[in-house]
C-alpha cells in the first residue's frame, strides 16, 4: 500500500500493538481463514500493508462488538467495510475515528487528520471532539509509543496538528472578557510538556468569556509565586498528564498548599495521576476534562 507516497510495512508485533489481536491469533487467523496474506521482503522477512492493518482493525473493531471471526472471514472487503459502517452510524463512530487517527499518523498524511476532525466538529462541535476524539486519542498515544509502536516523529505530527487546530480556535474566539470571574492562569508543571488539554482549556475560558493567561508547558514552581503577585485573586488551572508522576501526586499537592496558605489564590489541577489525591481550601483536583471543565465553568 502506498497512500499519498508513503510506503506502509509492518511486522505482525505493529499489527498486534496497534490493533490490540495476539500475534499468535494473527497467524492463527491465516492460516484456518487466509484473512491476512503477508509478503515477503527480498530478506524472506514477513511483513504487512498498510491494507492489512486497516483490514485487520475493521475485523477488531467487529469481533468487539459481538461478531464470530468465523463470520467475520466469510465477508468481502466491501461488506467487511459496509458491516463496520452499520455499526458506527449506531454508536456514533469513534471507534472508526480512533482508527482513522492513527491511519493519518502512520501516514503522515494531514489532509486524512482533518477529514476526521472536520467531521465530527461539524456533528458534534469541537468541545466533544477534544473530550471524545483528541484526549483519548493521546492517552493511546502515549501506549503505543511506549511500546515502540510509533516512532517520536510521528507522534509529534499528530500533536502538531491537534495544537494547530486548538490555536485557531483560541484565535477565532473574540467574546468580551467577564469582569466577575477569577482571571485563570494556566500553566504545567516542570518537566511536564503535553499541552493539548491545557490548550483545550485555554480554549474554553475564551467561549466562556474568562480571562486566561497561557503560560505552557514546564513551569518552575518558583514563577507561580511571582505571577501570584501581579494576579492575587487568580486561580492556577493545571492539566498533568506525565508530572507529576501518581506516586508525587499528593506530595505537589502539598507542596501548592504549603507555599500558597493564606493568600487568595486557589489552584485546579486535572488528570489521572491526581487519582486519590485529597483536595483543600487551596487545591482541588480532578482526574479528567470533564470534571475539570464542569468545576471551572459550572
Amino acid at each position: 500500500m502506498k497512500e499519498r507516497g508513503v510506503a506502509q510495512q509492518f511486522s505482525i508485533k505493529d499489527l498486534e500493538h496497534f490493533t490490540g489481536v495476539k500475534s499468535h491469533t494473527i497467524r492463527a487467523w491465516e492460516q484456518r481463514y487466509e484473512l491476512l496474506i503477508p509478503k515477503r521482503t527480498s530478506t524472506n522477512i514477513r511483513y504487512y500493508s498498510g491494507d492489512d492493518l486497516k483490514k485487520l482493525l475493521n475485523v477488531s473493531y467487529l469481533m468487539h462488538h459481538g461478531m464470530k471471526i468465523s463470520k467475520i472471514a466469510q465477508l468481502s472487503d466491501s461488506a467487511l467495510l459496509t458491516k463496520v459502517n452499520e455499526i458506527q452510524l449506531s454508536e456514533g463512530g469513534l471507534s472508526s475515528m480512533f482508527s482513522r487517527l492513527k491511519l493519518s499518523m502512520l501516514n503522515y498524511d494531514e489532509a486524512a487528520f482533518h477529514e476526521v476532525v472536520n467531521e465530527h466538529s461539524a456533528q458534534f462541535g469541537l468541545d466533544k471532539t477534544v473530550l471524545e476524539v483528541f484526549l483519548p486519542f493521546l492517552s493511546q498515544i502515549g501506549v503505543l509509543w511506549l511500546t515502540n509502536s510509533i516512532c517520536p516523529a510521528q507522534e509529534h505530527f499528530i500533536s502538531h496538528l491537534m495544537r494547530q487546530v486548538l490555536n485557531a480556535a483560541v484565535d477565532g474566539v473574540q467574546d468580551e472578557i467577564r469582569s466577575d470571574a477569577p482571571v485563570a492562569i494556566l500553566y504545567l508543571p516542570e518537566r511536564e510538556i503535553h499541552d493539548i488539554s491545557l490548550l483545550f482549556i485555554h480554549f474554553l475560558c475564551r467561549k466562556y468569556s474568562i480571562r486566561s493567561v497561557f503560560l505552557g508547558a514546564s513551569v518552575p514552581f518558583s514563577d507561580l509565586l511571582g505571577v501570584a503577585e501581579q494576579f492575587p485573586n487568580a486561580r492556577f488551572v493545571a492539566y498533568c498528564t506525565t508530572y507529576p508522576a501518581s506516586s508525587e501526586a499528593q506530595a505537589y499537592v502539598d507542596m501548592i498548599t504549603s507555599e500558597f496558605e493564606g493568600l487568595e489564590n486557589k489552584f485546579l489541577l486535572a488528570g489521572k495521576v491526581f487519582e486519590g489525591c485529597s483536595s483543600n481550601e487551596v487545591v482541588t483536583t480532578v482526574t479528567n476534562g470533564s470534571e475539570l471543565a464542569s468545576v471551572l465553568f459550572g
